[in-house]
């Protein structure tokens, strides 16, 4: 069969490749730039304590005790779950009374800009020294570093619902609860998935740095009493171990969203 000039990949064998070679790219750029950071090392003696190879990575990564390990992830996943999910508890029904009620949203939004606004770098010594050294104060400041950007973006979708809709409903004598639950909320979907994922990230990120200030187990600890002891290869082994647990906190909200609510993907 002779294949069409004007659409190369019509083919199904040239599809697949197509797609097998989309998948690829990231991986094999990954692998690429894995491979020039190894060779970079080698070939200008660059010493293990300025920038280790990631070969002295993956050594330092499985040279750990496993247990250890499971107690480092599992202090940080803990205290990263708890404030994200506190967050999303709270950041949701907030959204919905910001883009309902103009008096809330001109009464509270100003507030929460003030709050964004505060480096938590800064803030968490204050909240550690007056909630004291437990896993409270490391939950609140996950919470405040993971909360702003899931009522921002859950806000915008809320109010960026067709106005036509809106108009929709109440003519069909739709009460408020309707008007919120079976048209905003569906149609902010979207936007509340996103914010989700970026929030994923953000949580990692705020137990971490709630560990840099005031912790004795966990990975952000791990990373400082590694560079303190100039141990760079274990402290870069630790943020590998981050990177991994948020990279699957991600997918994880991708898979709740393709299960639950597929139908507020893009279209492909």
């Amino acid at each position: 069969m002779a294949l069409s000039m004007s659409d190369p990949i019509s083919h199904p064998f040239l599809r697949r490749l197509a797609n097998v070679l989309d998948a690829a790219l990231p991986v094999l750029a990954f692998a690429g730039l894995i491979a020039i950071w190894e060779l970079g090392t080698r070939l200008f003696s660059v010493p293990s304590f300025l920038l280790p190879a990631p070969s002295a990575i993956l050594t330092a990564l499985y040279g750990m005790d496993l247990g250890l390990w499971l107690g480092h992830i599992w202090a940080t996943v803990r205290v990263a779950l708890m404030g994200y999910g506190i967050a999303i508890l709270v950041s949701i029904p907030l959204a919905i009374g910001l883009a309902t009620s103009r008096t809330l949203s001109r009464t509270l939004y100003p507030f929460l800009i003030v709050i964004q606004s505060m480096p938590i770098v800064a803030v968490a010594p204050i909240i550690v020294v007056t909630l004291g050294s437990g896993d409270l104060p490391r939950v609140l400041i996950t919470f405040l570093i993971t909360f702003f950007p899931i009522v921002v973006s859950t806000t915008t979708g809320l109010m960026a619902t067709p106005p036509e809709l809106i108009e929709l409903s109440r003519s069909l004598r739709a009460g408020r609860s309707r008007e919120i639950w079976h048209i905003r909320v569906p149609y902010a979907m979207p936007h509340i998935f996103s914010a989700l994922r970026v929030s994923t990230t953000l949580a990692m990120i705020g137990a971490v740095v709630a560990e840099f200030v005031s912790a004795d187990q966990g990975l952000g600890y791990f990373i400082t009493l590694s560079t303190s002891f100039f141990r760079i290869p274990a402290a870069f082994s630790g943020l590998v171990v981050l990177v991994i647990l948020s990279l699957i906190f991600f997918k994880l909200i991708d898979l709740v969203q393709h299960r639950f609510a597929a139908w507020s993907l893009p279209k492909p």
